[in-house]
């Protein structure tokens, strides 16, 4: 019973550090399946069958559990610190998330790889995309993207990062596809002018939001303020992330 108790204590720990948590993540992928052309909808079902983006937006936090795909830890995220931009700070030799985001990308484009070659490009891409939108995924290089912040979110124990993984997202009490309903509306220039951009360009746009996200005052308790304070922020990113992961689908596929 002690060991069943601790497993699921495990699980739910392990659950509650996945990045963007499993509902932001599934507002990008359906986000972004409503933003697809015939062509890249068309390749996708050759790709994925039945299962939509949002089926598929978590599988790089499912398979964290398994240590052959440890090798893809280091793509959740990138290292820019203040002062820095990302060229000074360097790509480390293991790849990261702008590194990975362009590498799956060139694959796919390359018409080369098998089917389960692209349906593990084609996940990758799916979750990475997400990632790179969270601002705390752009860390200092001082304290783990906000994970070594100890806090407490409506009196309960968590950390920085996991506040904007899912605690401002599961504060609201909306499901992914209503997160989705609430977010999804735009022109067609915002349209155009988000996707004519570049995963550098999405990292440094988290990296200007961190001050912002770090600026907690003095308080070690987040609540209301805090989430009225960034909730647009956070909003933005969701609808971003959907909108350019389709946008970089279409052009793979078209």
């Amino acid at each position: 019973m002690v060991k069943k108790v601790f497993l699921i204590v495990a699980l739910l720990g392990a659950l509650q550090a996945v990045s963007w948590g499993l509902t932001g993540h599934r507002v990008v992928g359906l986000i972004a399946q409503k933003h697809l052309s015939s062509k890249a909808k068309k390749n996708l079902h050759r790709v994925l069958g039945h299962q939509s983006l949002a089926q598929n937006a978590n599988w790089m936090d499912f398979v964290k559990s398994e240590p052959a795909y440890d090798y893809m830890k280091p793509w959740h995220y990138c290292t820019i610190p203040d002062g820095k931009t990302y060229a000074e700070a360097g790509t480390p030799s293991e790849g990261d998330i702008i590194w990975a985001i362009n590498q799956f990308t060139g694959q796919l484009k390359s018409d080369t790889l098998t089917l389960e070659e692209e349906r593990f490009a084609v996940r990758v891409l799916i979750h990475l995309v997400g990632d790179i939108h969270q601002p705390l995924h752009v860390g200092n290089g001082l304290d783990k993207g906000g994970n070594d912040v100890k806090i407490k979110f409506f009196w309960q124990n968590s950390n920085l990062h996991r506040v904007w993984d899912s605690g401002i997202i599961d504060y609201e009490k909306l499901s992914f596809t209503e997160w989705a309903r609430f977010l999804d509306h735009n022109d067609m220039g915002e349209i155009e002018q988000l996707q004519n951009s570049t995963p550098l360009d999405w990292a440094n746009e988290s990296k200007a939001l961190r001050q912002s996200v770090y600026a907690t005052g003095n308080a070690n308790n987040l609540t209301y303020q805090y989430v009225h304070d960034h909730k647009a922020e956070l909003e933005r990113r969701l609808k971003e992330a959907g909108i350019r992961l389709a946008g970089l689908l279409n052009d793979i596929y078209n």
